[in-house]
């Protein structure tokens, strides 16, 4: 017997939308002004803060664009559906950071050997106005950056623009209170230092996702204790966990029970319990009795119930 099944929607998704498009809107409008206000003031921090600006515009359109193209459903083709469009825009976004971070730096290094003028008191005013709107998109952003990789990609890319602005405010004043031109080049080199660390973790965890590596936050042996301490259960092995994207772990194994504990039963156990402790709502559980060749495939989805796929004699 078999049927099919539907991947849990994430409900807060419209809600992200709607802040990822007034992040957006934000920082379109500022990045234009920076880059600007880079080149009349001859400031490598400032034009370096709009260039990373310019990921961001590009970084939350290509998060807007996963989100949307995620929420496609499933086809015959695609069963798990798009969602891994999410973890991919994570990974470019990643790339896009650590690249021009590499720039800058090299850029900086030229500049420091031979300090050109900079107009510090321009410099200073139009990183504030920067700093302003950095902190209104991360503040966006926040509530979601921890629990979604994609998010997570977009709000490092602000806070390194939050981090670019201290910097070049930072440059600004230093060049005004004592003449020190370098300080300009100095700044846009910690800030990209600061911000390749945040990109490359981004980046390995979307790489161990592609590659459908455990989840940092799960133990696998402590998942498999916590089948084996379910009544019923006499072993567990071919266990795996992996992430289909951000918030949505997925678990598959092959279950021994006593012949006198019912299926129904023991599948919600294991559902409730895996899901209490570890969050994976998505089970893949292939049932063997102790004693028997019967066998019995089974697909859970929290919140409904378990599907049987196949059952072979």
């Amino acid at each position: 017997m078999s049927s099919g099944h539907s991947h849990p929607v994430d409900d807060r998704a419209t809600r992200k939308r709607g802040k990822l498009t007034v992040a957006l809107v934000l920082t379109s409008v500022y990045m234009v002004a920076e880059a600007v206000g880079g080149w009349l003031s001859n400031s490598l921090a400032l034009i370096a803060d709009a260039g990373h600006m310019l990921t961001d515009v590009a970084a939350l359109g290509l998060t807007l664009f996963a989100f949307w193209f995620a929420a496609r459903p499933a086809t015959s083709r695609k069963t798990y559906g798009y969602y891994r469009l999410e973890i991919l825009a994570a990974f470019v976004n990643g790339i896009a950071l650590v690249l021009l971070s590499i720039w800058v730096i090299y850029e900086a290094l030229i500049r420091w050997q031979s300090p050109p003028q900079v107009h510090a008191m321009e410099l200073t005013i139009i990183a504030f106005g920067g700093l302003i709107v950095n902190i209104i998109v991360a503040k966006i952003l926040h509530a979601d950056h921890k629990h979604d990789l994609n998010m997570r990609g977009a709000f490092l890319h602000v806070m390194g623009d939050l981090l670019g602005s201290v910097a070049a405010i930072t440059a600004g004043l230093l060049i005004l209170a004592f003449g020190w031109l370098w300080a300009d080049a100095v700044g846009s080199i910690l800030i990209s230092v600061i911000i390749i660390f945040g990109a490359w973790r981004l980046v390995s965890e979307s790489v161990n996702i592609l590659l459908e590596g455990t989840p940092r936050h799960i133990d696998v042996s402590r998942v498999e204790d916590v089948l084996l301490e379910t009544e019923g259960v006499t072993g567990v092995h071919d266990l795996h966990v992996w992430t289909i994207s951000s918030g949505i772990e997925a678990l598959s194994a092959h279950i021994n029970h006593e012949d006198s504990v019912p299926h129904a039963e023991l599948l919600s156990a294991i559902r409730d319990r895996l899901n209490e402790r570890f969050g994976i709502g998505h089970l893949t559980i292939q049932m063997e009795t102790t004693d028997s060749e019967a066998e019995a495939v089974y697909v859970c989805e929290t919140g409904s119930r378990c599907f049987e796929t196949a059952r072979n004699a």
